[in-house]
């Protein structure tokens, strides 16, 4: 089973009762040979020349081992720490130990990919697997349904029922390809046969045939959602607010047919994870003009009139408006994607103040923070020269007074990984070692310090600078403690 509950059931074959054909209990020799199917395991994305990491990064470790590590990953954490997971999730690389066909490893990732709300990603990395398996196919059809392509996998159902992952989607997609009366017929069959519940059938119901329900209360909620019944609810008109249900689903409102206001907050859940880019932010930001006051309303109406400031580049302007968006975008928890946006640009103004400080801030989270560090340190501003010099990777230059400040000081000058990660790295495990020492940051930088300097200790010994940095950055910058 899925780690992911919302994922679509797969019918359960029937069982053929068979008498005995033995009265002893003894277990015979069955020798079990793999019919040749190659492994999923080494699909990605992201070749090594990209991700700078080795091809036989899960190589060396069991398949088990490194499946229960991925689905225990919290997806609550911070941006670089959240990125990076994302591209070992996508690396090209070799199969683990005792890797089956069945690809255990690669639906963990795929898996891992959805938690995070990368449904594009996802479903790339499952196209390009071929998805010829009932488990990946059940995938694939789901991640279709949450971005609206699923007239392709429809189609591809059609040729080959027998991966359809369950009767009511067989039903769904007889009627998307056109064939009304087989769908109809398929489904009194199951109904008959008891293979479909009964808040399956009324929904199925009044998907083929909404006009002998018009004028009828509304479907209760289902007690399970999942992405066919999300879209099938929603083709009946009775559409299911995403707000409680698990980030893949929040895609669905990005949608121009969705209200602004649920279009916003899709958006800012899903920048939180990173699940969708910098430029949908603002697009969906910057779309209207706001019709009402509070929360909400007053992150886009902030956004915008920086926005406009910014497109005009007017210091003033830029110096008035900065401070309530930045305050908006923390709000909102968007500061790394609205950095991806404005962080550059926002350098070339001559600011002063408040404002000046806060750009420095936003420079540090965007791409460019090296250079942004320093550039304020031949400004000679007055900023944080911890910050500057955590930016440059020599925090050790500067003196230190915090227990955070030490412990990142040690992570950047020497402090030798954990002796644990270190083993593993040795041991050509270090698939293994970049998934312990995430969920050992991700314990850390909610309370325990040191993990969060062993943690980066490791990423920096085996050439992850760039990871170690921004996250140690984000540590300091963005409010994201217990």
């Amino acid at each position: 089973m899925s780690a992911i509950d919302w994922l679509s059931e797969s019918a359960e074959p029937s069982r053929i009762i068979e008498q005995p054909i033995t009265n002893t209990a003894t277990a015979p020799q069955v020798t079990v040979t793999p019919l040749g199917r190659p492994s999923k395991d080494p699909v990605g994305l992201l070749p090594p020349a990209v991700t700078g990491l080795p091809r036989n990064i899960w190589s060396q470790s069991d398949e088990r081992v490194l499946v229960d590590l991925v689905r225990a990953e919290r997806v609550e954490t911070l941006p670089a720490i959240q990125e990076f997971l994302k591209v070992l999730m996508l690396a090209e690389a070799d199969p683990p130990r005792g890797a089956g066909i069945d690809g255990a490893l690669f639906l963990a990732r795929v898996d891992k990919l959805l938690d995070l709300g990368a449904l594009e990603p996802a479903q790339s990395l499952i196209e390009q697997a071929e998805p010829d398996t009932v488990p990946l196919f059940r995938r694939w059809f789901d991640v279709a349904l949450l971005t609206g392509t699923e007239d392709v996998v429809c189609d591809v159902m059609g040729d080959k029922p027998s991966v359809a992952p369950t009767y009511p989607a067989r039903i769904f997609c007889m009627a998307r390809n056109g064939d009304w009366a087989e769908a109809a017929l398929t489904l009194n069959t199951h109904r008959a046969l008891g293979d479909i519940t009964a808040q399956e059938d009324m929904l199925l119901a009044r998907f083929l045939d909404p006009e002998l329900f018009e004028g009828e209360d509304p479907l209760p909620h289902p007690e399970r959602v999942s992405p066919l019944s999300f879209r099938m609810h929603d083709a009946v008109g009775e559409p299911l607010i995403t707000g409680n249900l698990p980030l893949a689903f929040s895609h669905a409102d990005l949608r121009g047919t969705t209200a602004w206001k649920s279009q916003i907050e899709a958006a800012e859940r899903l920048s939180r994870y990173g699940s969708v880019s910098e430029n949908v932010l603002q697009r969906i930001y910057t779309a209207r003009t706001p019709a009402a006051s509070g929360g909400i309303w007053d992150r886009a109406e902030a956004f915008q009139r920086f926005d406009v400031a910014m497109r005009t580049r007017d210091p003033s302007a830029v110096t008035r408006t900065l401070p309530g968006v930045w305050a908006a975008m923390s709000d909102a928890r968007t500061e790394v994607q609205f950095a991806k946006l404005y962080g550059a640009a926002l350098q070339d103004l001559p600011l002063r103040g408040e404002a000046a400080e806060i750009a420095f801030h936003v420079g540090l989270l965007s791409p460019e923070y090296e250079s942004v560090a320093i550039a304020a340190a031949e400004a000679d501003q007055g900023f944080d020269p911890f910050l500057i010099a955590l930016a440059r990777g020599v925090p050790q230059e500067v003196r230190v007074t915090t227990d955070q400040q030490i412990a990142l000081q040690a992570a950047f000058n020497g402090a030798p990984p954990p002796a644990a990660l270190q083993t593993l790295v040795d041991d050509r495990k270090l698939g293994e070692a970049l998934l312990r020492a995430i969920a050992q940051f991700n314990e850390g930088y909610l309370g325990d310090i040191r993990s969060v300097r062993d943690a980066l200790a490791l990423m920096r010994a085996v050439g992850l600078e760039d990871v170690a940095r921004r996250a140690a950055l984000q540590l300091m910058i963005l409010d994201r403690g217990a």
